[in-house]
Order: C-alpha cells, then sequence, then structure tokens
C-alpha cells in the first residue's frame, strides 16, 4: 500500500485516538470481529507487499531482495501504524517496499515495468482470495457437519471470510488511479506523453484529491458495492465447481 512523509509521533497520536474511540464503542460482538480480523489484515498487507517486492526482483532490481523483502513473514513488511489503521479507519497501509526502476532489464520500458510492479501487490490479493474462497468451500463439501456448530469451526471459517473479503477490498481499493495507490502507477502507460508529465507535475493536487475521497466516505461509497460484487462472483463460482 502507501507510505507516509509526516512526523511518525503525531501518527502514533492520532492512531491511539482513533483506536481508544473505535474500541470503546465496540460491543463485545464487534470486538470479537475485529480480534478475527487481525489475521486477515495481516496477510492481506503481507501477500501485497511481498507482490510488489518479488516482481520488482523479477525484472531485475535486487533493492528488495538486499531489504529482506521477497518474503511472506509478516514482521518483514507490517507497520504497526498502518495496521491499526486499517483496522480502525478501515484505511492504512504496509511497510513500503522500495525499489529502483534504474536496475530494471530493458525488455520492457520502465513505466511498463514499473506498471506491472505496482500491479502484483493488488493481484497478490486477489489471488489469496481466491485461494481461501477454495479452502472455504471444499470445507463445506467435505467437512463433517459438526465441524459447522463447533466453536473452533466457526471461528475458522469466520477467519477464511475475512481474509477473503479483506484481501478482495484491498485489491481494489489499491486500484483507484490516485497518488499514493497502486493504481496510479499502472495507468501510466497508457497515458499519452503530455498526459504523464501532467499527472507528474500534479501530483500533489492528487494526493490531496485521495485524501478528501477518503475522509468524506466517498471512496468507500464507490468501492464497497465492487467489494460486495467480485466477493459474490468469486464463491458463486466455487460452490458451483464444487457442487455445493
Amino acid at each position: 500500500m502507501f507510505g507516509y512523509n509526516i512526523d511518525k509521533k503525531t501518527l502514533y497520536i492520532v492512531v491511539a485516538i482513533i483506536a481508544v474511540i473505535s474500541i470503546a464503542g465496540l460491543g463485545t460482538e464487534r470486538l470479537i470481529d475485529l480480534l478475527l480480523s487481525v489475521p486477515a489484515v495481516l496477510l492481506a498487507i503481507t501477500v501485497h507487499e511481498f507482490g510488489h517486492a518479488f516482481a520488482a526482483y523479477k525484472f531485475g532490481d535486487d533493492t528488495p531482495l538486499k531489504q529482506g523483502r521477497i518474503s511472506l513473514n509478516p514482521f518483514d513488511h507490517i507497520d504497526p501504524v498502518g495496521i491499526a489503521m486499517l483496522l480502525f479507519a478501515h484505511i492504512g497501509w504496509g511497510k513500503p517496499v522500495q525499489v529502483n526502476p534504474r536496475n530494471y532489464n530493458r525488455n520492457i520500458s520502465v513505466a511498463k515495468a514499473d506498471a506491472i510492479v505496482s500491479f502484483a501487490g493488488p493481484l497478490m490479493n486477489f489471488i489469496t482470495a481466491i485461494l481461501f474462497t477454495i479452502i472455504y468451500c471444499a470445507i463445506f463439501k467435505f467437512v463433517p457437519y459438526s465441524f459447522f456448530i463447533n466453536k473452533i469451526g466457526v471461528i475458522i471459517l469466520s477467519i477464511i471470510n475475512y481474509i477473503v473479503v479483506i484481501n478482495i477490498g484491498l485489491g481494489i481499493f489499491n486500484l483507484i488511479p490516485l497518488p499514493p495507490l497502486d493504481g496510479s502507477k499502472i495507468i501510466v502507460p497508457f497515458l499519452p506523453t503530455n498526459a504523464q508529465r501532467w499527472l507528474e507535475q500534479n501530483e500533489q493536487l492528487f494526493y490531496i484529491m485521495f485524501l478528501a475521497l477518503w475522509i468524506t466516505g466517498i471512496a468507500g461509497k464507490m468501492i464497497s458495492p465492487l467489494i460486495s460484487e467480485l466477493t459474490l462472483l468469486i464463491f458463486k463460482l466455487c460452490m458451483r465447481i464444487f457442487g455445493i
């Protein structure tokens, strides 16, 4: 996802306030839901950042390798502030993967390679969502009914469901074509040179637009139907394959 450039101390204070207010307003059920969503959030951010790192490495940039980012260990990718923001404010980030486009091989243009590296993050989220949807359907198909009325079974299914939804949500969210999201880099190779230059010159304006869309809740309203529809579509296709 994206990083931040403002003072970390200020962010920690803001996040602490948001967390306290959020937790104070939660009932027992919602608090349990929040706890069950933690593994999904950690996994979603981990595979997302791994996707960026792995793609950059495959294009010839060993910067992510040197920094230990070609890893599925959550501790190599998580940012405590970003995790907390994603849990409580529904917008967050992992530790940004640093890449050096000058190290890319020249099989394709730097802009196209950068677009693919950017797309690799959301792509990993979608792949993860599909894999766990398959696991979810396989459980329904082959596991005895007693599993579904057992507390452990209910918890496992809830976590899997969160993994699917949060990965789809993170993937779609990052495809919004506004800085600092991945979508802003994905569209660059498809734009005329003048448009690319104009985007670079007005990047700060798009940051402001993004913040406005998030703060007003417009971004959430825009992508929520897409998240719901894509989640439903994946589950329907998987259930049809399994004959459920």
